[in-house]
């Protein structure tokens, strides 16, 4: 073959496609952003998982967002100087408990910034914990973009909150919160604000620990409600739940009066989604994707069944991180310069080139992997728990909430009954003639006649306290006796925790009490429900007896706090 063979031929070539009717090909032009080289819509590949962090961090912000939104309102109230519960007093005796000293041991018995603030006014210190903590939640939460210093802030703000906050913040879902967002504190680079940090890929490790989150929260709740009451294991539990949670909202009423077998369904389905689906997570990309979408309906169907706070929008949190970013990439718009279109040209750029070595990347992944094995240890005393005849649910074994055991509804209540707290102007308690006039909470059951609440992602700490106070004794709840006194004082603070006051314009009453009630949902059609009622209640009894101001005075002298003084 002559060297210029191939040279030759294209003058022929060329006379030959005009003989038979074709013509030379044009020069292809470059395929357009964000399309194949045929011109389509390219799709993003599987495996990557810029966008998954994105999302993620969106979700955790605005847990974030609303658990502060619920200490700025409420914090002064329960914890703060004239709180029901006031944190100075607990900051000091965890103080004397070690000696008058504010050393190691005070610290990591209760870690939080108050340590280190004034103590004279305590309610601005919370108030500025909360703000600051609205305000980072909020910018994360618009922008998409953390790094992280910012999640290191949320989730040190939160946990100088939880650790003062007594009883009010002792439900699983503030460690729950706690443990997230100590996760995306790792999802992010340490100093780059981008929603798309190039050096920064979402860490494997870090989405791990996201779906061992998952995975311990959903068996532990299935495990404990196997091991605890009977009527998880013969199926009747559903038959009371709706009627007796914590705070029912409006759709409870109507699923109460679900045939017998949807109930049997709703048991047989939460067994499944709790003790089966969470394996799902091992078995491949495919099946932890449908792990992820089963969580998400199952918290979605909790919510709308349920004023749960915002334990089941935290719950859909971690299973995000079944979803990489060709799942993903549906929720979010297409176009050239578009962050589907970036993470497209990072995949194709990371198929086609050598990573550099860097040391800020190496640094990186020895901090995630000094992660993993954290995680791993602390996981240790959890997955015992799980494996425990005794197992314990909503725990925490480190000071710092990082790896804590779950649970819900190990036991489910047969009937419903309420603490109604009620007043009285009569100088004489015991009188026939003294009228009691009751007080209405924010939401939980009251007035028969109101309609239950629907308040979910938000969260009512005194209302939730309030059932769990109506199965036990006031002697195990002392707080509904200061609650009490700040009453007959007229008390403003502890007042604006409630809906109504029936000696609002008026002075405060003479005498409280506390009356126990059991309370049923009325029946769709009935009579009850003709007039307008959404409960029936009965009187069960005293639950204590009236008291007044004067009466408190020793019990309030002998625990070191001043009277309540009446307006």
């Amino acid at each position: 073959m002559r060297p210029d063979g191939p040279a030759m031929a294209a003058p022929e070539e060329s006379l030959r496609r005009r003989k038979t009717g074709h013509s030379d090909p044009q020069p292809e032009s470059p395929p357009a952003p964000g399309c194949d080289p045929a011109g389509s819509p390219a799709h993003l590949h599987a495996g990557t998982f810029w966008l998954t962090r994105i999302v993620l961090l969106k979700a955790l912000a605005f847990v974030y967002f609303v658990a502060f939104l619920v200490a700025f309102h409420q914090n002064k109230q329960l914890i703060g100087d004239r709180g029901l519960l006031p944190c100075r007093a607990y900051l000091r005796s965890v103080q004397q408990y070690f000696q008058g000293r504010v050393g190691w041991e005070a610290l990591s018995y209760a870690p939080t910034v108050l340590w280190l603030m004034d103590w004279s006014d305590m309610n601005s210190n919370l108030d500025l914990l909360a703000l600051l903590g609205l305000g980072v939640s909020a910018f994360v939460l618009i922008t998409g973009c953390a790094n992280m210093l910012l999640m290191a802030a949320l989730w040190g703000l939160y946990t100088s909150l939880v650790n003062v906050g007594q009883i009010w913040y002792s439900f699983g879902w503030e460690s729950q919160l706690l443990e997230t967002g100590f996760l995306g504190i790792f999802l992010c680079p340490l100093w780059t604000l981008s929603r798309l940090p190039r050096h920064t890929p979402t860490s494997r490790i870090v989405l791990w620990g996201f779906r061992w989150l998952i995975f311990r929260i959903m068996l532990g709740a299935g495990l404990i409600k196997i091991r605890g009451d009977r009527c998880w294991r013969d199926l009747t539990c559903m038959d009371f739940h709706y009627e007796t949670q914590p705070v029912p909202n409006p759709m409870a009423y109507y699923l109460h009066r679900s045939p017998w077998w949807f109930h049997r369904f709703e048991t047989l389905s939460n067994h499944f989604i709790e003790l089966l689906v969470p394996f799902f997570l091992f078995l491949g990309r495919r099946a932890c994707m449908v792990h992820g979408v089963l969580q998400i309906l199952f918290q979605a169907v909790l919510i709308v069944s349920g004023n749960l706070s915002f334990l089941n929008w935290l719950t859909m949190v971690p299973s995000l991180a079944c979803f990489d970013d060709a799942a993903l990439a549906c929720l979010f718009p297409s176009g050239p310069g578009s962050l589907k279109d970036r993470v497209l040209h990072m995949q194709r750029e990371a198929r086609g080139a050598r990573p550099e070595p860097r040391f800020g990347p190496a640094v990186r992944r020895a901090a995630n992997v000094s992660l993993g094995v954290l995680l791993a240890w602390l996981s240790v005393p959890v997955v015992l728990n799980l494996l425990s005849s005794r197992q314990v649910m909503n725990t925490s074994f480190n000071p710092l909430r990082i790896v804590n055991t779950y649970g819900a509804f190990g036991s489910v209540t047969k009937e419903r009954t309420e603490v109604v707290l009620q007043g009285t102007a009569s100088p004489n308690a015991s009188a026939p003639d003294a009228v009691w006039e009751d007080y209405e909470f924010k939401c939980k059951p009251g007035d028969p006649s109101r309609r239950p609440c629907l308040i979910s992602p938000y969260h009512y700490r005194l209302d939730w306290l309030m059932w769990f106070a109506a199965f036990q004794t006031y002697e195990h709840n002392e707080w509904i006796l200061r609650l009490a006194g700040k009453l007959l004082a007229g008390d403003a603070v502890a007042l604006s925790l409630l809906a109504h006051s029936p000696f609002e314009g008026r002075p405060p009453p003479r005498w409280v009490r506390g009356e126990h009630y059991r309370y049923k949902f009325s029946r769709p059609g009935g009579s009850h429900a003709a007039q307008g009622k959404w409960w029936v209640r009965k009187r069960i009894g005293t639950y204590f007896p009236p008291v007044s101001l004067q009466e408190l005075r020793a019990y309030f002298r002998d625990r070191g706090e001043p009277l309540p003084e009446p307006l």
